[in-house]
């Protein structure tokens, strides 16, 4: 059985019709990359499958982990084991990055948590990701540069270890030094047990380093091309124009 499961999936924009019935399977452990120029629809199904609001499903079903959850909210979602990294992190003032996290692991798990282990682990995930470790009492991406604001998006996937984590553009606006540090942070997440990846992106810099089991291209809201990893290098080479059709 899939772990995430996407059939017929039509999604509107203020009555927009942005996808147009995409099906998906990604099973227990895989890593999948959606790739597509911009505007192809690619962050549209990321917040699609997280329940965003904004995103109305106007036709198919989603499953995570046997489950129909067309119609759960966000925060169900997440507490089942699903993540979305974003694009742009919001600034959380009067919130710590370290607090933040141990009540969002609180939340999912329903359980109390050992404040020595937690910061312990946490010390343990942001050396992975060469993230200073002052960082963890500073108001939440308040004054964090793009680099910093996506490391502790990482830092969030690696303490709450979910099922199935979408990163939605983790790449953009960031230096080659910078990806090769969220890369790190992205393989220490795919040496967990089951854990499935759906990375979102127009590049092909994050994947450089990366396992990749399936490759699907979307152009204009479909989804046009389906291979493994070395699809990823054909993009790489030759671009999307071939995908897109006349």
């Amino acid at each position: 059985m899939a772990l995430v499961e996407i059939k017929d999936l039509c999604v509107s924009v203020e009555e927009n019709e942005i996808l147009k019935d995409i099906n998906l399977s990604i099973g227990k452990g895989e890593t999948h990359v959606l790739m597509g120029p911009n505007g192809a629809g690619k962050s549209t199904l990321g917040n699609a499958l997280m329940g965003n609001p904004a995103y109305e499903i106007t036709k198919g079903s989603i499953y995570f982990n046997g489950l129909d959850i067309k119609k759960e909210s966000p925060d169900k979602r997440a507490k089942a084991g699903m993540f979305m990294s974003f694009q742009n992190p919001l600034e959380i003032p009067g919130i710590s990055v370290s607090s933040f996290i141990r009540n969002a692991i609180i939340q999912k798990t329903g359980e109390k948590i050992k404040f020595s282990q937690y910061r312990k682990d946490l010390a343990a995930n942001m050396e992975i990701l060469d993230f200073d470790s002052s960082y963890k009492d500073r108001d939440l991406n308040v004054g964090f540069s793009g680099g910093e604001k996506k490391k502790a998006e990482i830092l969030q996937l690696l303490m709450l270890k979910p099922k199935f984590a979408i990163l939605d553009e983790t790449d953009s606006g960031l230096d080659v030094d910078a990806v090769r540090t969220v890369s790190a942070g992205i393989k220490a997440y795919q040496k967990q047990e089951d854990g499935a990846l759906l990375i979102i992106t127009h590049s092909t810099k994050i994947l450089e380093s990366l396992h990749v089991d399936y490759t699907h291209i979307l152009v204009k809201g479909q989804i046009v091309a389906d291979g493994d990893g070395s699809l990823v290098d054909d993009i790489n080479n030759n671009g999307f124009e071939k995908y897109i059709p006349d």
